[in-house]
C-alpha cells in the first residue's frame, strides 16, 4: 500500500505547486491591471488568458467591483488558500496513513 500513499503524496505536492504557481499569476495579473497594459503584449494577453476564466463567474456572481476596486481576485486567491489547507492537507494527511508512516 505504500505505493498508493506515495501517489497520493505526490499529487498532493504536485497540486500544491500549481495552486502557488496560479496564485502568484492572479497576483501578477490584478498588479498589471493597475497600469494601462498594451492588450496585444503576449504575456498581458497570456495572463488575461489563464485568469479570466476563473475571475469572469466571480465578477458575475459578486458584482466584481468594491467601488473602484476589483475584488474577484482576492476571492480567488482566498479560494486557493483555502483549498491548499483544507484539500491538501487532506491529502498529504491520507497518503502518510495510507504509507503507515507518521504525518509529518
Amino acid at each position: 500500500m505504500f505505493i498508493f500513499g506515495n501517489l497520493v503524496l505526490a499529487v498532493a505536492n504536485v497540486l500544491d505547486i500549481l495552486l502557488d504557481v496560479y496564485k502568484w499569476v492572479i497576483i501578477i495579473a490584478a498588479i498589471i491591471s493597475w497600469v494601462s497594459p498594451d492588450p496585444y503584449n503576449p504575456i498581458v494577453r497570456f495572463l488575461y488568458l489563464v485568469t479570466e476564466p476563473v475571475l469572469r463567474p466571480i465578477r458575475r456572481l459578486i458584482g466584481g467591483r468594491l467601488g473602484p476596486i476589483d475584488i474577484s481576485p482576492l476571492i480567488v486567491i482566498l479560494a486557493i488558500i483555502f483549498i491548499q489547507k483544507f484539500l491538501i492537507s487532506s491529502l498529504i494527511e491520507l497518503g502518510y496513513k495510507i504509507k503507515g508512516g507518521a504525518v509529518i
